[in-house]
């Protein structure tokens, strides 16, 4: 388990991380989303002791990650897939940190296989593409069989097959009772992927909960509706329920139910040939929360 309690990172006047707090669970994939700039990547470093914190603690199984006797076989993580010297094999990079890390060898050979590097364990990485080096920083993430698991944007580089393969791997790790943190900038991903959200901005902790209550939270319920006589069925719906049309013979509904939307349908005689609840996106969601707190924003996105 991961705890956050009252984290704050300052650098100089600038408050980077500001008061989080937030639970990390075993049997979970918590997704850690926020704009860029949000404070992401640094309360990661704050939690893997790579960054002192101003004030409040971040503790990795009950203790801070410095104080950790074996901390690769309690905490597996990938922050930065370049973290591997270009001249070194896969094989020899993992082999070193199984040896300063009291693993056996043979678990370098499982975790290569684990990630599909095997057939390539003795090309040095400086040759590998940005995906197999995700996949060799996985692999070193895995090799103390910890049961916490810390990735920053795992999906970078990776295509599709490669994206579908991590999505898997992560509901596997926490289908075994590990707890794991995993950011990402692809929102379609972390909606198929994550069990819990926290969300970010400006340093700042915005939400806490499940990816359904998440959603259901911070968007609105749509409908879409495909009618012959769509017009008709607008002017019956009030001016206080948003519709708008979707093609020449399809509506979206907003601020009503199917159920209500049918029975306004029946009452008027208007045909229907669809009608449907829509569910509405991780992305939507995520983009209407998060909109006050994103850093960099063009005239185009502010003015919408």
């Amino acid at each position: 388990m991961i705890e956050v309690c009252g984290l704050s990172k300052r650098y100089g006047e600038v408050l980077v991380v500001d008061d989080l707090t937030f639970a990390v669970r075993p049997g979970e994939v918590t997704g850690f989303l926020g704009p860029n700039g949000a404070g992401k990547s640094t309360t990661m470093r704050m939690i893997l002791g790579l960054d002192a914190a101003s004030s409040g603690t971040a503790t990795v199984a009950g203790r801070p990650y410095a104080v950790q006797p074996a901390p690769l076989k309690v905490v597996g993580a990938l922050l930065d897939p370049g973290a591997v010297l270009p001249s070194r094999t896969a094989y020899h990079h993992l082999s070193a940190l199984a040896a300063g890390n009291g693993i056996p060898r043979r678990r370098v050979e499982e975790v290569l296989a684990e990630v599909g590097l095997e057939k390539v364990s003795r090309r040095r990485a400086g040759t590998f593409s940005l995906g197999m080096r995700q996949r060799l920083g996985i692999a070193a993430a895995l090799l103390g069989d910890p049961p916490i698991l810390v990735f920053d944007e795992p999906l970078n580089g990776l295509d599709p097959e490669g994206i579908v393969w991590i999505r898997s791997l992560m509901r596997r790790m926490a289908a075994q009772g590990r707890a794991v943190l995993m950011s990402s900038h692809l929102m379609s991903e972390m909606e198929l992927t994550a069990d819990h959200l926290i969300v970010i901005g400006r340093g700042k902790l915005i939400a806490d909960m499940t990816m359904k209550d998440f959603i259901e939270a911070h968007s609105e319920r749509e409908v879409f509706v495909r009618t012959p006589q769509a017009e008709a069925l607008r002017s019956m719906i009030t001016a206080a329920v948003q519709v708008r049309t979707e093609g020449g013979d399809a509506l979206v509904v907003t601020g009503l139910e199917a159920a209500e939307i049918g029975a306004l349908a029946s009452l008027g005689g208007v045909e229907l040939h669809e009608l449907a609840p829509r569910q509405v996106s991780l992305e939507k969601a995520f983009m209407d929360l998060t909109r006050d707190a994103v850093e960099y924003q063009s005239e185009k996105e502010t003015s919408r």
